[in-house]
């Protein structure tokens, strides 16, 4: 596609075809929705903003404030109030651009979408529930050794919360009797 040219280059600037200047300002689908990624992270980047400045905001509470000080933060909180809703209507248009380009597509089932082999047989159908059955029996084993231990260590440690809980009582009972 061939750029359009520039003006004072001894062509008019309306003197090319209405088609490509469409075909200029038309934008695909994939472009919008990156298009609308980066507006997305650019509105959670502004409410991060946002919040990080009423962090630090005092509440009106009786204590002097610095009037330049708040009105400062008070224009940038604003500011970033006032581009968060551009953003957000950019976002909108942007929604709404994609909805209308994939009007026309049919829905395809997320089944299709998904690659798989079908396997012919009753055999690989025997050997299959029986792999899975030994994968459960073994994963159910090593989750009850798991518990298993995890009981154990869970014991060790109540003993020597007791044993420090004994200790604390004692260090306080001889603080008690020196005073």
């Amino acid at each position: 596609m061939s750029t359009p040219p520039l003006a004072g280059a001894g062509i008019p600037p309306g003197a090319f075809s209405g088609t490509q200047a469409q075909a200029a300002r038309e934008v695909n689908t994939a472009s919008l929705c990156r298009i609308g990624q980066e507006t997305v992270q650019d509105i959670v980047f502004r409410t991060m903003e946002i919040f990080q400045l009423l962090r630090n905001m005092q509440l009106p509470n009786g204590v002097t404030y610095h009037t330049g000080t708040y009105q400062d933060r008070l224009g940038k909180l604003q500011e970033h109030l006032r581009q968060l809703s551009i953003l957000f209507r950019k976002l909108r248009l942007v929604y709404d651009k994609c909805n209308e380009n994939c009007a026309g597509l049919d829905p395809v089932p997320v089944e299709q979408l998904i690659p798989y082999v079908e396997e012919d047989g009753s055999k690989h159908d025997d050997r299959g529930a029986a792999s899975q059955l030994r994968f459960a029996s073994e994963e159910r084993r090593e989750i009850m050794e798991v518990n298993k231990k995890l009981k154990q260590k869970n014991q060790q440690l109540k003993q020597i919360m007791d044993q420090l809980r004994n200790l604390i009582w004692d260090i306080n009972a001889m603080l008690a009797m020196r005073n």
